[in-house]
């Protein structure tokens, strides 16, 4: 592209931009002026995306719901047998809260946050196979996806506060 016809950007003041188009033979020189004004939607994204961004270590179960959201989704469109694939998972929970049970006894408040972590794995992992198969806003199961964010995102403030 020749620099003739080309339009050249100089900025000019604070927030504005300066656009010559070339002169055409016979006719006056044509200069438009362009605020620079983002629009109320990119100014409502960005302060949206600066406050997750700032707040992205108090939202991580928030994330990773979203994340098993969507994977589920894209999984159910792919296959709908990887939820018999990702059955088996649904037990991983509860061989992990017996072995670490076995290993190392805990009483108290330390049992019932093993028992809340165990019970909140196999039902996220009940869940994710369960989308898998059905898709993951038959039924039951985006009201059941809702109320497990809602815990896990609870439990995790709680325990980010004691510590």
């Amino acid at each position: 592209m020749s620099s003739r016809t080309r339009a050249s950007g100089v900025k000019t003041a604070a927030g504005v931009h300066t656009v010559h188009i070339p002169r055409r033979r016979g006719s006056a020189p044509f200069v438009v002026v362009v605020p620079e004004r983002p629009s109320l939607l990119r100014e409502g994204l960005g302060f949206l995306g600066r406050m997750l961004w700032r707040f992205r270590g108090a939202l991580a179960p928030t994330g990773f719901a979203v994340l098993a959201l969507v994977v589920t989704a894209l999984l159910h469109v792919l296959g709908w047998w990887s939820g018999l694939a990702l059955a088996p998972l649904t037990v991983a929970p509860v061989a992990w809260f017996a072995i670490v049970q076995s290993r190392h006894p805990a009483r108290r408040s330390a049992l019932a946050w093993r028992i809340v972590l165990a019970v909140l794995a196999t039902l996220a992992a009940a869940w994710v196979a369960l989308a898998a198969w059905f898709g993951p806003l038959a039924g039951p199961l985006a009201l059941v996806w809702l109320i497990t964010l809602i815990a896990a995102q609870s439990a995790w403030l709680i325990v980010r506060r004691t510590h």
